[in-house]
């Protein structure tokens, strides 16, 4: 029997629990449904029958083997990279008194910018037009390059303009989250490692990143989720039609599924959802294991 203080906490639990229900754990069991309905029929809510046809049909699909593909290289690409960039800002904003919150300001404002709004600068600055190779062109122009089109180009271009894009809209973000975890550290340890005439890389790499580790395997985790989870981001530089481009995701191909050209087949958009949840799930599994060996507890 549950005593008065457990009935009120799952009394005051029961609205998350019933949103979680109703918005999470329903569409989940809803999708799994549709996933295996084989020539499901939206409109007659109807099907052939049930088994793993869909699943075959999408791990078949040479669009959905482009866009996993591209996603796979846009997660093991902005992730670290992203990463390292935060830290290696938030370390040397660490280090800096004068004009420190100003530069915190500015570093973080693409955070507060709507990403479609940089998407479509970065394709302004790198698209070639009528009139204009664009700005990235003449750079490559004045260091005695050749002009490449970064946007309708080679596959390497355009994934290229892509990762960048990432990494610059999480960037903010990341260097917000280190940079509070860099300020929370107590400064006595290095005052010690400082008396004992310890060097500046040992200090970073004994103590720095120890106490930090948390909150970086925090930002790799979520990178990765986010990372997984890119679509309009693409959309913003390469349009709507990702799959001529090439440069479609996996969301993006679940989304085509269910409303693009090739749209109106719920089953096989549910299947390829499904996949990106266990490749989601697996990944972050392994990143909670390995961050409880090599995460530091205070």
């Amino acid at each position: 029997m549950m005593d008065k203080k457990s009935w009120k906490a799952w009394l005051y639990l029961l609205p998350a629990l019933l949103f979680l229900g109703v918005f999470m754990v329903y569409p989940l069991f809803d999708v799994l449904v549709y996933s295996v309905e084989e020539g499901y029929n939206f409109a007659s809510q109807t099907s052939f029958g049930t088994g793993p046809y869909n699943y075959r049909y999408v791990l078949r699909d040479p669009y959905f083997l482009q866009a996993l593909k591209n996603t796979f290289i846009l997660v093991i690409i902005t992730v670290p990279v992203s990463t390292g960039l935060a830290l290696l800002i938030s370390v040397g904003l660490n280090s800096i008194t004068r004009l420190k919150e100003l530069f915190q300001t500015i570093f973080f404002l693409p955070y507060v910018t709507n990403t479609l709004a940089v998407g479509l600068v970065f394709m302004i600055l790198f698209k070639k037009t009528p009139y204009s190779d664009g700005f990235v062109n003449l750079l490559i122009h004045a260091f005695g390059g050749s002009t490449v089109d970064f946007i309708e180009g080679p596959y390497w271009a355009k994934m290229t303009v892509m990762c960048l894009y990432t990494v610059w809209v999480v960037l903010p973000f990341k260097i917000l989250i280190l940079t509070s975890a860099l300020a929370s550290v107590n400064p006595d340890y290095y005052k010690a490692a400082r008396v004992d005439g310890t060097s500046s890389w040992r200090i970073f790499r004994r103590i720095t990143l120890p106490m930090i580790s948390s909150m970086i395997f925090y930002l790799i985790i979520t990178g990765f989720i986010g990372a997984f989870k890119a679509y309009s981001d693409v959309v913003a530089i390469f349009g709507t039609n990702l799959n001529v481009a090439g440069m479609n995701t996996i969301v993006g191909y679940v989304y085509d599924m269910l409303y693009g050209d090739s749209g109106g087949y719920p089953s096989y958009a549910s299947a390829a959802a499904l996949i990106l949840f266990v490749i989601v799930l697996t990944i972050t599994c392994i990143n909670l294991m390995v961050s409880r060996r090599s995460v530091f507890r205070r």
